[in-house]
C-alpha cells in the first residue's frame, strides 16, 4: 500500500467521540511525521495534527487543540486520532499522509504528499 488508508469515521452526535486510524505508506528518509488533515464541503483543506515518527513531538491546530489527540505505532506504521467533544464544525473528510518536517511543523497540506482516500466524519444531532 503506497497510499495510506484511513478508517473509523461515521455519524456522531455533538459532544461525542470517535477514533480514526491511519495505515500509513512506507517510511522513507524524507519522512518526518504522519499528519492528519480534513476538508469540509466548500472549504479549503486544513491540517489539524501531526506527530513525529522519531520522537514524541506533536503539533495541533488551534481548532482541535485540547480536544483531539494524535498517536502512533511505528512498528505497524499506523497513526491514530482520538477526537473528543465533537461539534458540527468538525464535520469533514479526514485524511492522513507521511510528510516532511516543515509540513508537519506548520500543518501544511501539500499536494505532493501521498494522502489517502479519506474517511467521512459527520457530527449532527
Amino acid at each position: 500500500q503506497a497510499q495510506p488508508v484511513e478508517s473509523g469515521g461515521g455519524l456522531v452526535q455533538p459532544g461525542g467521540s470517535l477514533r480514526l486510524s491511519c495505515a500509513a505508506s512506507e517510511f522513507t528518509e524524507d519522512t518526518y511525521g504522519i499528519e492528519w488533515s480534513r476538508q469540509a464541503p466548500g472549504k479549503v483543506r486544513e491540517g489539524i495534527a501531526c506527530i513525529s515518527i522519531s520522537d514524541e513531538t506533536t503539533y495541533y491546530a488551534d481548532s482541535v487543540k485540547g480536544r483531539f489527540t494524535i498517536s502512533r505505532d511505528n512498528a505497524q506504521k499506523e497513526a491514530y486520532l482520538q477526537m473528543n467533544s465533537l461539534t458540527p464544525d468538525d464535520t469533514a473528510v479526514y485524511y492522513c499522509a507521511t510528510v516532511p518536517r516543515w509540513t508537519c511543523r506548520v500543518l501544511g497540506t501539500p499536494a505532493y504528499a501521498e494522502w489517502g482516500q479519506g474517511t467521512q466524519v459527520t457530527v449532527s444531532s
